[in-house]
């Protein structure tokens, strides 16, 4: 598998090498400046499908339109693929199951291009109203047809919308700015919106097909949508009525629209896309497209300089996003995350993921332990607990915890799966008990042995950008987890950090900083005989890493109980 890392840093290579990134089609270069500074960008366009798989694998990220097919057998070149970005909304031309199997994040733009779709099918009604496309060629022939080409107008008329989310409801408004009325299908539609916006929900298709002049689809290309109009809906409609398709290929058959054409079930079509593009001459696709009563574009649905300039600044940011450690806003294999969501959880993936990394370097790798036969549970505390979209620290425990014996890569996409095939048993619980911690938002880590023979907590916080550690096992501290670190367990005696100074000292290591993180007061007293009051953690940052022989200096030092290496 080649997924992506949630730590800053994920898809640098082991030589130090800057992450690359394939481009095979025309983007906007509003995007790709973004990029530049941080990635090797390749554009390389017109590639054949050979030519992109024997090119592949020495990429991290790929950038693509509509044109190229990202087929099973690209990602399975891709070794080293972490995001793939479809610059637009749809992601046909993706195979989004075989990227999700590897651990691939696949991402698009579905807001970038949504004003200048909802123009482009107002563009259609109207020119399918007025008999604009063959007015043009008849005058550009020499004619002047203008008995033939009898238009009707568009007020007052009655326009059928099917899916009434971000582009429909730009439609929906435009075509109420023109005078008409609008109804809509669409289970899913908020009524409140669609009343301000002054459109009459319908309960089904059928409901409204025999009262539309005009009808567009807005969806995407499902199971549940695929023909969603075939001979039996274009037969209820009226032999007046127009359908536009500024959304995919195939919503409506192509064969049952060619049919209702030529039978005069309906008056005209304006279609923007088809099923394959571009469509074979001899195909049901280039009959509509050449027919006279279409009115044909190839696909110019998004291609207005402001929507590719959108669509590339949003996949490209995504992509620098991702392949820095960051988490994607419109990935098409995982939970969306809203802005909002996402500056609030960056910090705390960044926390989580080094308390995942600070539990197996200080209580499995020190001491042997192994990560099986143990059940880790994730406690939110605090406005944490409500978040909605908890995935990315979900993955996040699972690259801290994996991270020190895997190179695998791990994201919102793969972590289940990964967790899954090392044996790791994660839960996550919402606390929202009030008063019950100091931080606004706090994050308990605990491992619980599955035979029942103890547990071992870390508790950490996100101030700011700042991070902390607030609980160590059976100690409180208030230490940042970065950098090289000495965690020492000691008696906490006069004397001790002098001696522990003096070790580090001798062998010309400087120390950052320092703390003493005194036993748990609830422990005090509790546990007679078992732990003495004063032991402590002596935790100290120091400028590099050290070797075995410091290691065991430290150890000989009167007092001290054990000594751990931490990296993070």
């Amino acid at each position: 598998m080649t997924p992506i890392a949630t730590s800053n840093g994920a898809a640098r290579e082991a030589s130090g090498g800057r992450p690359r990134i394939l481009i095979p089609e025309k983007v906007s270069p509003d995007g790709l400046a973004m990029l530049k500074p941080h990635f090797d960008v390749d554009v390389r366009l017109g590639m054949t499908p050979e030519e992109l798989i024997s090119q592949i694998p020495g990429y991290h990220g790929l950038i693509v339109q509509s044109e190229t097919k990202i087929t099973e057998g690209v990602l399975a070149a891709g070794k080293k693929l972490r995001v793939v970005a479809r610059a637009g909304v749809g992601v046909d031309n993706i195979n989004v199951p075989e990227a999700t199997s590897r651990g691939i994040i696949v991402v698009n733009s579905p807001s970038g291009n949504i004003l200048a779709a909802a123009e482009h099918t107002i563009a259609l009604l109207l020119a399918t109203a007025r008999n604009i496309g063959r007015a043009d060629g008849s005058l550009k022939q020499g004619g002047w047809e203008r008995s033939k080409l009898v238009g009707i107008e568009v007020g007052r008329k009655v326009l059928g919308i099917v899916g009434l989310g971000k582009v429909g409801m730009n439609v929906a408004r435009m075509a109420k700015g023109l005078g008409m009325q609008v109804m809509a299908v669409d289970p899913y539609a908020n009524p409140d919106m669609a009343r301000q916006a002054g459109v009459d929900l319908a309960s089904s298709l059928h409901e409204i097909l025999p009262i539309v002049d005009f009808l567009t689809i807005h969806t995407p290309l499902l199971a549940t949508t695929l023909d969603l109009v075939g001979q039996e809906e274009f037969k209820l409609m009226k032999k007046t009525a127009r359908v536009l398709n500024v959304a995919r290929g195939g919503v409506y058959n192509e064969a049952a629209l060619l049919k209702a054409l030529d039978e005069g079930w309906i008056a005209g079509a304006g279609i923007d896309v088809f099923t394959s593009e571009p469509p074979a001459a001899d195909s049901a696709a280039g009959l509509i497209a050449k027919h006279p009563k279409v009115v044909a574009t190839p696909h110019l649905g998004a291609s207005t300089i402001e929507a590719q300039e959108n669509v590339s600044i949003d996949v490209c940011t995504q992509v620098l996003e991702i392949l820095r450690g960051g988490l994607p806003t419109s990935a098409v294999n995982a939970p969306i995350i809203l802005p909002e969501e996402y500056r609030k959880l960056q910090p705390f993936v960044q926390l989580i993921e080094k308390m995942g990394r600070l539990y197996m370097q200080h209580f499995v790798r020190s001491k042997g332990g192994l990560v099986g036969g143990r059940t880790f549970e994730l406690v939110y505390h605090g406005d944490l607990a409500g978040m909605p979209n908890t995935k990315p620290l979900y993955a996040a425990l699972v690259k801290g915890l994996v991270a020190s014996f895997s190179e695998t890569h791990v994201n919102i996409v793969n972590a289940a799966l990964i967790a899954k095939e090392k044996g790791i048993k994660i839960s996550e619980t919402h606390s929202h008990q009030p008063g019950e911690q100091t931080y606004a938002n706090l994050v308990t880590l605990r491992a619980h042995a599955d035979d029942g023979s103890g547990q071992q907590t870390i508790e950490g916080y996100a101030s700011g950008k700042r991070l902390y550690i607030s609980k160590l096992d059976r100690f409180s501290a208030t230490f940042s987890p970065e950098g090289t670190m000495i965690i020492l367990h000691n008696y906490d005696e006069p004397g001790k950090i002098g001696g522990v100074g003096m070790v580090l000292g001798s062998h010309g290591i400087n120390i950052r900083f320092m703390q003493v993180a005194s036993l748990d007061p609830e422990l005090k007293g509790a546990e007679a005989g078992a732990v003495k009051e004063n032991e402590a953690l002596m935790i100290l940052g120091i400028d590099r890493p050290v070797d075995e022989k410091v290691m065991e200096g430290l150890r000989k030092s009167e007092g001290v109980l054990d000594v751990v290496l931490v990296q993070l």
